[in-house]
């Protein structure tokens, strides 16, 4: 039934697409199909919630392959990413009701909007390998779309071919991945895979395909460059979906192949999976910390994000592997619950920089400045967000966090000595990381709504529309609710994480809120509701102090500043200054940053400039070598289609004798 309910809704948003290319550019298009989008949202919102706690839901259709069909499954893993999909696509379309109206070319947008909730909806509940490879192309497709919806910006058009590139070459690898677990038989139902497990040589090709096949889609590195690009290209409120939703849906495909799909893991792929998370989380906040555009920043950190996730997957492979139930229960519950987290605060900072981009068109934050003042409610909604992200408590971001430390505190228990070792360094990376981000977003707030603005855009900027703070704000109750009370969330995700390792994380309430302790009372435990009711009271003992005993004998005299007695927005720090020593300590091994000055000398009036160049090293190492080849190879072709008739014909002759010797050798 639950299924049922969610194809009828997967068919209404292909029918509003639909709608949507008629209706084109008319002036109530936009509010009408961004209304159907959140009401559908809504609808498989319910349906999530229903299935995370009941028995899998499970219908086939006569669509799709002969005497196959298309089958659709939602169990509790299903459930709990299903929830995370729609409750995105549900805020994003509130937001767009309001953000949507100040769209350029809404007939670009609109036919794609429904149809790529539709395709994230349908990877999820996929339960046979044709029909999650449709679905899987079809949400790309039109993720694509979306992307390229300005192609009157090259840049944009650029980000769009990279992205069409990295999504095939996604698809090209989960193609064998899938091949190879339904065997010689053809079986292509996951039921028959689960059934018919394959043996070692064969699951780790496939877990190595998907690890790379989906983390292409997710952002890992180094296969994360078209994300940067992409993600800032879209509407802000695709950008959220991409950046806070989709990905997580690329982090679903490869969490059902290595936990569901393939079976037991050999514990060294789990090794690999923790070294990959550690590394992209790192390099991850560091891209982010070099940036001044601020869609990019955010783009960057979700490479970060990904990469925390992948380490509490990494750990609950390794922990199942060596029998440890209860800690890969807790891995697993870290991982999803920030996969639950990180869509929140993504997307809340994702629509507040759609709201900043709005009222001063542009991104730059070294153009910004001073917005507090006139857009307050979007400035609180950012903090909020950027607190979370940074782990702060009492904040969601922190609650996930600190559960993949206390996974990782575990990995002291573990038989083998490389595990002991890694783990705890990639621990120590992710606290590195941690400190990273809240300096990246003391960067990213100071620089967009602090001190003075910088630009005449920003000075006359105004507060976003109502229905868009609404959407941001139910973002921000969310990120304070699943903070102080992480223990709903946990027991939601409890069905999906016993699916995953045959355990269940330890609970242990000491008080009647419950706080979490996820290993034993005698463990450390975290309770957001204690720490929120600290804040509170220090804040108030701190202002009740200042009015009972501050001096009040007014005094007048000027205010500090910094050393630059001009009132002139140029004399404050810039994004770029912000993050220089920073900078200066990593990006110049990492990145090869150089930094050229050019002062000109006593007298000449000339301005001064100051340049700084840096390098990507995934770049450089992973893609332009590709690229080079291909070219290279392509002009070696050329001259193939000046052939005549009579070699074209001896061309594909002499390829049939080879295949038939070939399939002759094989046989």
């Amino acid at each position: 039934m639950l299924v049922a309910v969610t194809l009828f809704g997967v068919a209404l948003l292909l029918a509003t697409a639909c709608f949507a290319a008629l209706a084109g550019a008319r002036p109530w298009a936009s509010a009408a199909v961004y209304g159907i989008c959140a009401l559908m949202s809504a609808i498989g919102l319910v349906c999530a919630g229903f299935g995370i706690g009941a028995p899998p839901s499970v219908i086939s259709l006569p669509l799709g392959l002969p005497t196959i069909g298309m089958h659709f499954r939602i169990d509790a893993l299903a459930a709990v990413f299903l929830a995370v999909v729609d409750l995105g696509g549900l805020v994003a379309s509130l937001f767009a009701i309001g953000y949507g109206r100040r769209e350029r070319d809404p007939q670009k947008v609109l036919p794609f909007y429904p149809a790529f909730l539709a395709g994230m909806n349908l990877v999820v509940i996929a339960d046979d390998a044709f029909a999650f490879l449709l679905s899987w192309e079809f949400m790309s497709l039109m993720s694509w779309a979306l992307v390229v919806s300005h192609g009157r910006i090259h840049e944009n058009l650029r980000a769009g071919l990279v992205y069409i590139l990295m999504a095939s070459l996604g698809t090209l690898l989960l193609l064998p991945a899938f091949a190879l677990l339904a065997g010689s038989a053809g079986q292509f139902a996951f039921s028959a895979m689960r059934a018919h497990g394959p043996n070692s040589t064969v699951a780790l090709a496939v877990l190595s395909l998907a690890l790379i096949g989906a983390g292409s889609k997710a952002g890992i590195f180094p296969l994360h460059a078209w994300l940067p690009l992409a993600h800032p290209a879209a509407p802000s409120h695709v950008s959220a979906l991409m950046s806070g939703i989709m990905t997580k849906v690329a982090v679903y495909v490869f969490i059902r192949i290595a936990f569901d799909l393939v079976g037991p893991v050999d514990w060294r792929f789990g090794m690999a999976v923790i070294a990959v998370g550690g590394i992209t989380a790192l390099l991850g906040v560091l891209y982010a910390l070099m940036q001044h555009d601020l869609k990019r920043l955010l783009a960057y950190h979700t490479v970060e994000n990904i990469g925390i996730i992948f380490v509490g997957l990494g750990l609950a492979l390794v922990f199942r592997a060596d029998g440890m139930l209860a800690a890969a229960a807790l891995a697993a519950s870290a991982a999803l619950f920030h996969v639950f987290n990180h869509s929140l605060f993504k997307s809340l900072l994702f629509f507040a920089a759609g709201a900043v981009q709005n009222a001063t068109n542009t991104r730059d934050m070294d153009k910004l400045g001073g917005l507090i003042r006139v857009m307050p409610k979007t400035a609180i909604a950012f903090l909020i967000g950027a607190a979370a992200i940074s782990a702060l408590p009492p904040l969601n971001g922190f609650a996930s966090e600190w559960m993949v430390f206390q996974a990782i505190f575990l990995s002291s228990n573990l038989p083998q000595w490389g595990l002991r070792l890694l783990t705890p360094s990639c621990g120590a990376v992710l606290a590195l990381s941690a400190a990273l981000a809240a300096a990246c977003f003391v960067k990213a707030f100071g620089a967009t709504f602090l001190g003075r603005p910088r630009s005449d855009e920003a000075k006359t900027a105004k507060e976003t529309d109502k229905t868009s703070i609404l959407a941001m704000y139910i973002l921000v109750a969310i990120c304070v609710f699943a903070g102080i009370a992480p223990f709903v969330f946990i027991a939601l995700l409890a069905p999906a994480v016993n699916l995953l390792t045959a355990g269940a994380m330890q609970v242990h309430p000491l008080i009647p809120w419950q706080p979490l302790v996820p290993v034993a009372g005698s463990h450390n435990s975290y309770s957001g509701l204690v720490i929120l009711v600290c804040l509170i009271a220090a804040i108030a003992a701190t202002a009740l102090f200042v009015h009972l005993f501050a001096n009040r004998i007014t005094r007048r005299s000027d205010i500090w500043d910094c050393g630059h007695p001009e009132d002139n927005p140029l004399t404050q720090y810039t994004a770029a200054s912000l993050a220089q020593p920073i900078r200066r300590v990593f990006a110049s091994v990492l990145f090869h940053a150089r930094e050229t000055v050019d002062m000109p000398a006593p007298g000449d009036t000339r301005a001064a400039h100051f340049c700084v160049t840096m390098r990507d090293p995934a770049w450089d190492k992973f893609y332009v070598p590709p690229a080079k080849l291909v070219g290279y190879l392509a002009d070696r072709i050329n001259p193939l289609q000046y052939l005549t008739i009579r070699r074209y014909l001896g061309i594909v002759f002499l390829t049939l004798v080879l295949l038939l010797m070939v399939l002759a050798i094989w046989e």
